[in-house]
């Protein structure tokens, strides 16, 4: 898979893509992150890729010339249009299900906003869907774009070891994950729960889905909403 992310800072996306796990996936081929500069694509000696707002409001706005001119040019380099997504407040909130679907896609592009945004002319001319990661702003579109970037490309098979690291995490299935206990058995006073030390997998999978279940209906019980349970987890 293939991911294309258009910004102002470059050196900013490609230093957090070029580490840990995504960093290893890239260098195994699994996965490609190209970062573009949109100040390469502007016509004017100061390289400038905003200006004022038509009308009162404060701040300034990214002009859709340079962007354009961005993404024509990854199309072209592709032979092909990726689907383009721009990280944006008003976005329709990420979730899991969306990531899934998203990771399997060849090609994502991802325009980084800042200022005050983008052209709308540009949005409405260009882009395939605009996502938000939670109903907050930040000072520009890099920080959603590496968490968009980096949780599609876990997804991506060859990325992790095996697809059960994320099967079983919070939100894959509908519900949040189950407690988890690593050495010592027990840590200040506090034990791990005797089943995980049994033996018994198919219990443990038993208490596992129980405290799954559990965890939802106690921090998140909007969630219990969206996966069928079954009677017995009922």
């Amino acid at each position: 898979m293939r991911i294309d992310i258009l910004t102002l800072f470059p050196d900013m996306c490609n230093t957090v893509m070029s580490e840990s796990i995504i960093g290893r996936a890239q260098k195994k081929g699994v996965i490609d992150v190209r970062c573009h500069q949109i100040r390469d694509y502007t016509y004017d000696k100061h390289n400038r890729v905003d200006d004022t707002v038509y009308g009162p409001g404060m701040g300034m706005l990214m002009m859709a010339e340079p962007i354009a001119l961005c993404f024509e040019d990854l199309c072209e380099k592709l032979n092909k249009r990726p689907y383009f997504i721009y990280m944006s407040p008003q976005g329709r909130t990420l979730t899991q299900k969306r990531v899934k679907e998203l990771s399997s896609y060849e090609n994502i592009a991802i325009l980084c906003g800042h200022y005050e945004g983008v052209d709308e002319r540009f949005i409405e001319e260009f882009v395939d869907e605009e996502i938000s990661i939670g109903d907050y702003v930040l000072t520009g579109g890099e920080l959603p774009a590496l968490v968009l970037a980096d949780s599609i490309s876990r997804m991506v098979p060859g990325v992790l070891s095996d697809n059960e690291c994320f099967e079983k995490e919070s939100h894959y299935n509908g519900l949040l994950e189950y407690p988890q206990y690593t050495k010592p058995a027990v840590w200040r006073g506090k034990n791990v729960p005797e089943i995980l030390l049994s033996g018994h997998h198919a219990n443990i999978e038993k208490w596992q889905k129980q405290q799954s279940l559990i965890r939802t209906k106690s921090k998140r019980p909007d969630l219990l909403n969206e996966p069928k349970l079954s009677k017995e987890d009922k």
